[in-house]
């Protein structure tokens, strides 16, 4: 079934963050997010779920278990499951991103404070 944003499922999260389901089952989720200028998600971790980040536009700044990412447009990265990972837009333009997960996360998500 063909599916765009503008047709797709919206939820907000965080600090003026939206979301956009493109896939959702529980085997796969596909999401394209758009985060703010100098907004972040809150550190967590997925006790089953790999992800895969591709940013659109912007820059995103990626934490892995203590390591920072520069991740650029038409880049992507991998959060395998257990990885502690928070995603960050410190600039002052809007970050577009596709973030793919199998399985989905809902229920699976660990917050690390």
């Amino acid at each position: 079934m063909k599916i765009s944003k503008s047709s797709a499922e919206h939820y907000t999260w965080g600090n003026q963050c939206d979301g956009w389901h493109l896939l959702k089952n529980d085997n796969l989720s596909v999401i394209h997010e758009k985060m703010p200028a100098n907004t972040s998600e809150r550190r967590h971790y997925h006790s089953k779920a790999s992800q895969f980040f591709f940013i659109l536009s912007g820059t995103a700044t990626m934490e892995l278990d203590g390591q920072f990412f520069i991740v650029l447009p038409q880049e992507g990265i991998e959060v395998p499951p257990l990885v502690p990972h928070q995603i960050f837009n410190k600039t002052d333009m809007d970050l577009e991103f596709l973030v793919i997960s199998q399985p989905a996360t809902r229920g699976d998500r660990v917050i690390v404070d």
